[in-house]
């Protein structure tokens, strides 16, 4: 449990469809403000910016479908029920449970991806929007290349039928979690040591390895398919986007990323920060500088 990441957060549970429970942690009091973490990792991602956030905001960070102390659900044999679209239901389920039908979102990795989804499907609900370290999923797919196949081996492994990813992480979750965060441009020595125990705890629980992959197959299949029905019908964002990517990393080598979200969304702005991947951890006051002035206006609505 993250209760020592987070000493001024509750932490809830919701019920968002049959079957499935989403864990949370909140704190603060104002405008509502939802984060969404990444892979391999859980809402403990955000503990250096919460304390922060939680002065301006009522603060909701989840674990997604799949991962940390949320539900695992077995996969469907579309990968539908971890699709973006189903994660994106989980998240809008917390916030209207909590009161919120209107709200920010900012979320890194697999979490910008389900925000992505959720501001295409439930464009009402989502106010603005901060997202870190990604490109469009379609535009990534489309652009494959050599240098990011090597670099983001992960999207590719992860994707192969079942039971075999499912195995090897479920040989040595800890090492899984050691090597695929690990291996990025700052290693290991951003991560606090609870952190990482969490990380590497949650991806031992049962169903994890299960449920991460079906996150990326889902996202190899049904989102592309979600994904290339929006641009044929012209959807777009529409609420302010900030973007914001690490200057070390793969999205910064191998992609445009205000190019590619300005394919897509209307209001878009953002740079790169001095860093990596891992950005609420590597670079958090950055973070804040940057996300906080934009989010304000949440308050301010």
């Amino acid at each position: 449990m993250t209760s020592t990441l987070f000493p001024a957060f509750r932490t809830q549970r919701f019920e968002t469809s049959p079957g499935v429970g989403i864990q949370a942690v909140i704190g603060g009091a104002g405008a509502p403000l939802l984060l969404l973490h990444g892979h391999p990792q859980t809402h403990a991602i955000w503990h250096r910016v919460a304390p922060e956030l939680a002065r301006h905001f009522t603060v909701v960070a989840c674990d997604l479908r799949g991962y940390g102390d949320s539900s695992k659900p077995v996969g469907e044999g579309d990968h539908g029920n971890y699709s973006k679209r189903s994660m994106a239901a989980d998240m809008l389920a917390v916030m209207r449970q909590l009161g919120f039908e209107r709200f920010g979102v900012l979320a890194h990795d697999r979490g910008a991806r389900v925000a992505h989804r959720l501001a295409l499907d439930h464009p009402a609900a989502v106010e603005r929007m901060v997202l870190l370290d990604i490109a469009p999923t379609l535009a990534m797919y489309e652009q494959t290349g050599e240098a990011f196949a090597r670099a983001y081996w992960h999207w590719f492994f992860l994707i192969q039928p079942a039971p075999l990813p499912e195995r090897l992480i479920e040989a040595d979750p800890g090492a899984y979690v050691t090597d695929v965060m690990g291996r990025r441009s700052s290693g290991l020595a951003p991560f606090d040591p609870r952190a990482l125990a969490e990380y590497r705890r949650c991806l031992a629980l049962p169903g994890t390895a299960h449920g991460i992959c079906e996150d990326y197959r889902a996202s190899a299949g049904i989102d592309l398919e979600h994904d290339r029905l929006d641009r044929d019908a012209g959807r777009r964002l529409r609420m302010p986007l900030l973007v914001l990517w690490g200057e070390q990393g793969v999205v910064h080598r191998c992609f445009e990323p205000l190019k590619e979200w300005r394919r897509v969304a209307d209001d878009v702005s953002g740079e790169a920060l001095a860093c990596g991947h891992y950005i609420p951890e590597e670079a958090p006051q950055a973070l804040l500088e940057h996300a906080l002035p934009f989010l304000c206006d949440l308050s301010a609505a």
